[in-house]
């Protein structure tokens, strides 16, 4: 497809989703109302010295929900995608199949050819190679994408979300050359080559369909049928945001090839995947959670309604460990001296966009000696009784996929398994902190929501460049290095943050990506509550410290509202066509690529209030029964705000009777920016709270001492012993955000401020307000622990750099200069391009 084919599609694409290239969207091309992946097959090789991972990925397809009424192209089933995408008649010319393009087998799926030498970067895209935007691998032909002059009617356009990867051969897979493949085809007889297709895509439909008790046996065929040879190469081309794959003279969804295999590479540029080192100088590479998600490390469908399945095969030197989303503890396999193989699968069908991998120099992290968790199911049972155990006789309304809520011994499984991997100089306070804190943290949820949706949990301490506390996936948590230091508490809460996400944002998931608040609204609202049961606090503390939490979290939403474009402050951005796609499945998320919004946690902290106000006006009790009926009904699905609140009401009836309605909720809480009105009435009683009247008192004591101090600054008499109270982790947080408010704090102030509570033993969260006070005073001296925190705390420092240089202070900027110089090349790429804007 040349170039002005391919504007000619983004232009009729753009003009069909309004796309305004000058914005901040994100597009998701993948026409999955015509194709639906339902499984993958990936085989991948990984170089670290040219910083790629290169080999295949086999796509398994059923047609999609515009496709399965049946019908010929004639009847009108189904239209072709570049009905919608290319109306154009003119010769274009196509990129044909490329004959010999790989020596690699297609049986074993092992890579022998390289476009570029192996230890040496991928440099095609510099030479208009393989790369998106450019050209494909092909050779020009004659042959015409949408050439209704020769044909009458145009070939179906396949479309995957693709980004900064090199495409070299696009093939079908005949999935009916595997041995013993016969069981999955009604007749044996084939007269002529329409027939041959037709029973490679009866196979295909056979093998995705079957039931679900039959796993192994349909992960067995996966792998065979990734392996079975190639029956033709297809036509393909690239631009920015996507793969274009068609077969000459098919022309409708339903008689495109169901299992096609793709063989590509990535680039070190490529946003999916950061290549770094860990903190013990080892290199790295990992999914980070980027804003395109994972298009530039596979071809996918990256559309939520996309759910599928994977497996992988990862082949890369023995020194490193390959952890990734999978049901299994992948034990590696020695294919050669220095060489090893991991193999991970899922059988829960998820959305593209929540495949993880983490491959590095990783310890794991085991107890020295065995010591039980000394918990009992009986502590945990006060939340979780017996009449949620009956829940899990119903029917799930999800696809068939062996799930684990019908499972009457993994419901009652209060700890899944779980192992613990680390940089080696980070082992030790792994062991300290967060080995304990696991098996806790688990049982609170399980105590809390019920069955653990997955089956077990890797946690990875990631390199200092990831950019959040956390990142939840399946099977896997990733945490920042930062939730190690100042105790148990931020490692603890954030722990059950990301726990949470196994059932908000993974095993129920938002129908629409700008639905952040049902996911992190969720996760923040049961962070709290997992924690609590964590350390088995009484119930006056557990809502002493609700309410301290809280008023924490208001200031941050009310300093956040004040200091951020309203449209992002909308919880519900498309409002009433939340939800909604273009006739193909293409869609948009408003704001996908703005590198600020990802500092942002107005979806974290509207959503919380918002379910906080829920359960404060239902009844904990009553709220926490309907939570567990809500997942036992929506768990391996994928929802829109409106199922949660319809739910709610229609089991809680008598709510609506006191003018709560999805309409007033929605109106109020998710299509507004700002503030919500009920948030203002209910905020001015946290004040009150036990905790924060502690913390005042504190306050008061430090401004005194800081009068005296100013007063008394020209004698040299002794002052005043003050008698100070201990707090907790969040009252050092609002103590210090309280003295923030203060003009002026004298330097013996500061030095007895970070004498008395320690303030560089802290947790990151006190240590980060520590920094400001050193900002705003210019308490020169403590220069060393800012520089330390941005280099250590990347996840949390980056507004550091904006007070750093705010000021106009030579020393100030000139420290933000050096510790961006010393992190930039390492920093995440949204990081590095808000500090950028901060400083130059």
């Amino acid at each position: 497809m040349t170039e002005n084919l391919q504007s000619c599609c983004l232009a009729n694409w753009n003009m069909e989703m309004k796309l305004d290239p000058a914005k901040d969207d994100l597009p998701l091309m993948a026409n999955t109302c015509h194709m639906l992946v339902k499984h993958y097959v990936l085989d991948l090789d990984v170089d670290f010295k040219s910083q790629v991972i290169e080999g295949t990925i086999v796509l398994f397809f059923e047609p999609g929900s515009r496709c399965k009424k049946g019908g010929s192209a004639g009847e009108g089933a189904c239209l072709s995608q570049s009905d919608e995408t290319c109306k154009i008649r003119a010769s274009e010319p196509c990129h044909s199949p490329v004959t010999n393009v790989s020596a690699r087998s297609s049986k074993t799926g092992y890579n022998d050819f390289a476009v570029c030498a192996k230890g040496e970067k991928d440099t095609s895209d510099k030479n208009g190679n393989h790369s998106n935007g450019e050209q494909a691998s092909g050779i020009s032909s004659s042959k015409n994408c949408c050439d209704i002059e020769n044909h009458g009617s145009e070939d179906f356009l396949l479309v995957l979300d693709c980004c900064d990867l090199s495409v070299l051969k696009v093939e079908e897979v005949d999935v009916a050359a595997v041995p013993g493949i016969e069981k999955f085809t009604r007749s044996a007889k084939l007269t002529d080559a329409e027939e041959l297709r037709n029973l490679r895509n009866q196979i295909v439909h056979e093998l995705v369909t079957l039931p679900a008790d039959r796993w192994r046996e349909q992960l067995y065929y996966y792998t065979r049928c990734s392996q079975a040879p190639g029956c033709g190469e297809l036509l393909f081309s690239t631009d920015i945001w996507s793969l274009m794959i068609r077969k000459a003279e098919v022309q409708a969804p339903r008689d495109f090839p169901r299992a096609i295999r793709i063989w590509y590479k990535t680039k070190p540029e490529g946003r999916s995947v950061t290549w770094t080192t860990d903190q013990s100088s080892r290199p790295c590479v990992y999914t980070m959670g980027s804003p395109i998600n994972n298009r530039a490390l596979f071809p996918c469908q990256e559309p939520p309604v996309a759910m599928s399945t994977w497996q992988t095969t990862v082949r890369t030197a023995s020194c490193f460990v390959v952890l990734m989303s999978g049901e299994n503890s992948a034990e590696p396999a020695q294919l050669q001296e220095g060489l090893l193989s991991w193999y991970y699968y899922v059988t829960m069908p998820m959305p593209a966009s929540t495949f993880t991998i983490a491959i590095g120099c990783w310890t794991e992290v085991k107890q020295e000696s065995h010591t039980a968790d000394g918990r009992t199911n009986n502590e945990f049972s006060s939340l979780f009784s017996r009449a949620d155990l009956r829940l899990i006789e119903g029917s799930c309304g999800h696809v068939a996929y062996p799930c684990r809520f019908q499972n009457p011994a993994a419901s009652s499984q209060l700890v899944i398994p779980h192992r613990v991997f680390a940089p080696w100089c980070l082992k030790d306070r792994c062991a300290e902190i967060l080995l304990e804190l696991i098996p806790q943290c688990l049982s609170a949820a399980h105590a809390t929501l019920g069955t653990h949706p997955f089956s077990r949990l890797d946690v990875l301490i990631v390199p200092s460049n990831f950019s959040s506390l956390g990142m939840a996936s399946p099977h896997i948590i990733f945490l920042s290095q930062s939730v190690l230091t100042g105790g148990s508490h931020l490692c603890g809460t954030r722990l059950c943050h990301e726990i949470a996400h196994a059932w908000f944002g993974l095993a129920i998931g938002a129908r629409d990506w700008t639905e952040e608040w049902i996911s992190e609204g969720f996760a923040t609202y049961l962070e709290d509550v997992f924690w609590e049961v964590a350390q088995q606090l009484p119930h006056d503390e557990a809502r002493e410290q609700q309410e301290l939490k809280a008023l924490l979290r208001w200031r941050r939403l009310r300093d956040e509202v004040q200091n951020s474009e309203e449209e992002l402050q909308v919880l519900r951005p498309n409002k009433e066509n939340t939800g909604e796609v273009s006739e193909s499945g293409t869609c948009i998320i408003k704001h996908g690529l703005n590198a600020e919004k990802i500092f942002m946690q107005v979806h974290y902290l509207k959503g919380y209030f918002l379910l906080q106000s829920l359960a404060k006006r239902i009844g904990e009790a009553t709220y926490f029964e309907f939570l567990r009926k809500f997942v036992q009904k929506f768990h391996g699905q994928l929802i829109l705000s409106q199922d949660f609140l319809y739910m709610l009401l229609e089991d809680i009836p008598e709510q609506k009777g006191y003018g709560l309605s999805v309409e007033n909720i929605i109106r109020a809480w998710l299509d507004t920016s700002g503030i919500p009105k009920p948030l203002l009435e209910e905020c001015q009683t946290w004040d009150q709270c036990r905790l924060v009247r502690q913390v005042n008192d504190e306050v008061t004591k430090w401004i005194q001492l800081n009068q005296r101090a100013r007063k008394r600054s020209k004698r040299k008499r002794r002052q005043d012993e003050v008698a100070f109270q201990k707090l907790l982790p969040d009252q050092l947080v609002l103590l210090l955000e309280s003295l923030l408010e203060e003009k002026t704090l004298c330097l013996r102030t500061l030095q007895c401020l970070e004498k008395t509570y320690h303030l560089d033993e802290q947790d990151a969260e006190v240590r980060h307000r520590w920094c400001e006070l050193v900002v705003k005073h210019k308490y020169t001296a403590r220069y060393a622990d800012i520089e330390k925190f941005l280099k250590e705390d990347q996840a949390m420092g980056v507004y550091l750099y904006g007070e750093l240089m705010v000021n106009e202070d030579a020393k100030q900027q000139e420290l933000a200069y050096k510790c961006f110089a010393a992190t930039q090349k390492q920093m995440d790429v949204s990081s590095a391009k808000v500090v950028a804007e901060m400083l130059f």
